[in-house]
């Protein structure tokens, strides 16, 4: 089984070509920054991962994926090689994308965390998001 999921951040503005032929098709190029797991000496690390996306994967890539988008990855490692033009045999590995969602709000993404978004209900939110339940709201709820 070859299968990958990846959440990272978009390193660069996404590349949008288009494959040659009669039936061309979008394809989209990105770079993931994923954070390592374990720190080396208090520092964070992170890999950089290339990804490419084909048809309206890609398209949805570039449409909305920007630099700095934090997003959730799943697809396939492939590997491949090609020669340069110095004659130099260059190995490769990407991620096809199979699925690709963004894993953060665009609330989040623009920065405005300290900014609680107003409650649907009306009730008050605490620092995590959450509804706090009003006391005496027990009597209220059809189940116990």
């Amino acid at each position: 089984m070859n299968k990958v999921i990846l959440i990272g951040r978009l390193t660069r503005e996404p590349d949008t070509r288009y494959s040659q032929g009669d039936d061309s098709m979008m394809i989209t190029r990105y770079t993931l920054a994923v954070d390592r797991a374990r720190k080396k000496e208090g520092e964070a690390t992170a890999d950089f991962i290339r990804c490419v996306a084909f048809g309206r994967q890609a398209e949805f890539a570039g449409k909305y994926f920007r630099q700095g988008t934090k997003v959730a990855v799943c697809g396939r490692i492939q590997t491949g090689s090609y020669v340069n033009r110095e004659g130099n045999k260059v190995y490769t590995t990407d991620i096809v994308v199979e699925s690709q969602e963004f894993a953060e709000s665009k609330r989040m993404a623009d920065g405005n965390q300290g900014q609680q978004e107003p409650p649907v209900s009306g009730m008050p939110v605490d620092a995590d998001g959450f509804m706090t339940m009003p006391d005496g709201i027990d009597e209220e709820l059809p189940f116990n």
